[in-house]
């Protein structure tokens, strides 16, 4: 897959994505899903920035079909709520891409279910969405899923005995952990889907170390990482480089369900799509499956 962008995205015509997110990588992707000619939902939970993103998009892709739905990943009221809505607008999916997320709130905070914030945001919620948007994705001739990781799943580790981190809170492990669970999900959708035939292809992709506002957001711009993406913003590769592993991951007709994608240079961090390594962790089968039947309970859901 040498050099690799948007401009190798294949028609898109009569496809219906979702994506999670309102700005950054979740922008530049849903744009170039609708310039490929797709039909492009945006959900997020700001209504501001959501139809801001619509409007930006329709500026760049004139004669697209995008428009935004109101979810808050942090609630699976909304999240419930979301999917009814949803399902009253479309009789399928093709592409559900789970990419929104926070990263590293100094404190401790928790969603309305009680999960630690970055847990719950980042996996929990796109493993519930991904359930309740199940029998649309079956609906769709060749559903696909993509979960976006982050090269931070390189240090996670899955703390069974402390996934809320009520016993030690330190953002950049839950956040690791996160992103790992993230992985681990998508593999092990894969996996199901192979056992119960349910043809869906579940691919999984990171961006790199990409300029987005994640750590604005999270540790704020008066932190040491704020600082740093601040001023030495020539260390992160722009957005629309960061995209292209998760557009390939999305549309590239060659994908194989249960891959991972990343940049091809500088030890992941930027490049080109390509195969990205798969962390030890990640491969551990019997811990997937735990997390999977936990995730099932904890968030009460089934995929059916």
């Amino acid at each position: 897959m040498p050099k690799w962008t948007a401009k190798n995205l294949p028609s898109l015509c009569e496809k219906i994505a979702v994506i999670t997110g309102t700005g950054g990588l979740a922008l530049e992707v849903a744009t170039q899903l609708a310039i490929a000619g797709a039909t492009v939902i945006i959900a997020g939970r700001n209504h501001y920035k959501g139809k801001t993103a619509v409007k930006d998009i329709k500026e760049r892709a004139p004669n697209s079909s995008v428009s935004f739905l109101q979810v808050d990943l942090a609630s699976s009221r909304s999240i419930e709520l979301f999917t009814s809505k949803l399902a009253a607008r479309t009789m399928h999916i093709d592409l559900l891409i789970n990419n929104a997320a926070v990263m590293n709130p100094p404190t401790r905070k928790v969603t309305e279910d009680g999960f630690e914030l970055q847990f719950g945001t980042n996996y929990l919620s796109h493993f519930m969405l991904t359930a309740k948007l199940f029998p649309l994705l079956r609906a769709s001739e060749a559903p696909r899923v993509i979960t976006v990781s982050s090269i931070a799943a390189n240090s996670g580790r899955i703390n069974f005995d402390d996934l809320q981190a009520e016993k030690s809170y330190q953002p950049m492990h839950s956040y690791s952990m996160s992103k790992l669970a993230c992985l681990m999900f998508a593999l092990e959708l894969q996996r199901k889907s192979d056992e119960q035939g349910w043809n869906l292809l579940s691919i999984a992709a990171h961006p790199g170390v990409s300029r987005t506002d994640l750590i604005y957001n999270g540790l704020g711009t008066q932190s040491v990482a704020g600082f740093i993406r601040k001023y030495f913003w020539f260390l992160f590769q722009p957005i629309e480089q960061g995209a292209l592993p998760i557009l390939y991951a999305a549309c590239e007709p060659k994908v194989i369900g249960g891959e991972y994608f990343g940049p091809n240079k500088l030890m992941e961090t930027r490049g080109y799509p390509a195969i990205a390594k798969i962390p030890v962790r990640a491969q551990d089968r019997e811990a997937a499956s735990q997390l999977w039947e936990l995730s099932k309970s904890i968030t009460n859901t089934v995929f059916e």
